[in-house]
């Protein structure tokens, strides 16, 4: 005789449904986790010093660590606005940018032209003489051209028959520190615009020899204006780094004199900080600059989707 006996009822738990945000949020979040270490470093090693320094310009300090920083408000900007050096700094800041627009646009598009008409070995030949100069420390290359301007024996002025004291008068040490810093910039700006001239097609100039156009025309009418987004990148760089590029050079040959004639901006605020140990005043320069250029870079960019001509 058997007895029936009926089988254990398994209970399955019921599945706990996760709401539909989460689920979108999980679905999505990969590809943002491989971002997520280069955000934090951008975090750390800009913002967070940025914000640090927004901090520190509302207060007094002397950078010495037993000595308290001091709240003083807007005092740091008041007292910036109120120092005659700061309009006068900012004059030769322009300087400095209207006289380094022929070394990092004109010179470097007239050298990349002419070497597109050199084939072979010696195109790469030429390109490295030109490139050579950016690979020359700032510091080295500022004491070979103390040497190379020196009053009494230097090249330049035994080439030019003067003499001149070109780096110590207030007339000549502004555009001395210029010539130098474009002859340094040169081989950036021409390897950039080499650079945008390998990327233009050449369909685009053999139709127009085709249709009988000149080697000008070419350029002014297909060349020039397919170079535009490259030009313009090289003139906001210019526009917002002048006086960082300015600064080993003012730094090891001047210190911003004679009587202050290469104290530009970003020179001015070195000295507020580390020279005249006010951070606060430091901090709060640096600050404007970065709000004024930040404007600039701004419209700069805005302005830049006008006037470049793509090739689509």
């Amino acid at each position: 005789m058997f007895v029936e006996i009926p089988a254990p009822v398994v209970v399955v738990p019921a599945r706990v449904a996760r709401p539909a945000l989460v689920r979108r949020l999980l679905r999505g979040a990969p590809p943002y986790l491989y971002l997520l270490p280069a955000l934090a470093l951008l975090v750390i090693w800009t913002y967070r010093p940025l914000v640090q320094t927004a901090q520190l310009s509302f207060f007094s300090w002397n950078l010495l660590p037993t000595q308290p920083a001091t709240p003083v408000g807007l005092g740091n900007y008041v007292r910036l606005f109120q120092v005659p050096a700061v309009g006068q700094a900012a004059l030769r800041t322009l300087e400095v940018i209207g006289g380094l627009i022929p070394f990092t646009l004109l010179v470097p598009v007239l050298v990349g032209l002419l070497g597109q008409r050199v084939r072979g070995r010696a195109r790469a030949v030429y390109q490295a003489l030109v490139f050579a100069p950016l690979l020359v420390a700032p510091v080295a290359s500022a004491t070979v051209w103390e040497w190379l301007l020196e009053p009494s024996g230097g090249a330049v002025n035994r080439v030019l028959g003067t003499h001149v004291n070109w780096l110590h008068d207030t007339t000549w040490a502004q555009p001395a520190i210029i010539l130098v810093t474009g002859w340094h910039l040169i081989g950036f700006a021409v390897l950039v615009v080499s650079a945008g001239l390998s990327n233009i097609n050449s369909d685009y100039s053999e139709a127009a020899m085709i249709d009988g156009a000149s080697r000008g025309q070419i350029t002014r009418w297909i060349t020039l204006p397919l170079l535009s987004p490259t030009l313009v990148f090289l003139a906001l760089m210019t526009v917002l780094l002048s006086a960082q590029w300015t600064f080993p050079l003012i730094d090891t040959i001047t210190q911003g004199g004679p009587s202050g004639a290469t104290t530009n901006v970003y020179y001015l605020l070195w000295d507020y900080s580390f020279h005249s140990f006010d951070a606060g005043l430091g901090t709060a320069a640096g600050m404007v600059l970065f709000v004024v250029f930040g404007i600039i870079a701004a419209g700069l960019v805005l302005l830049s989707e006008k006037l470049s001509v793509h090739d689509d």
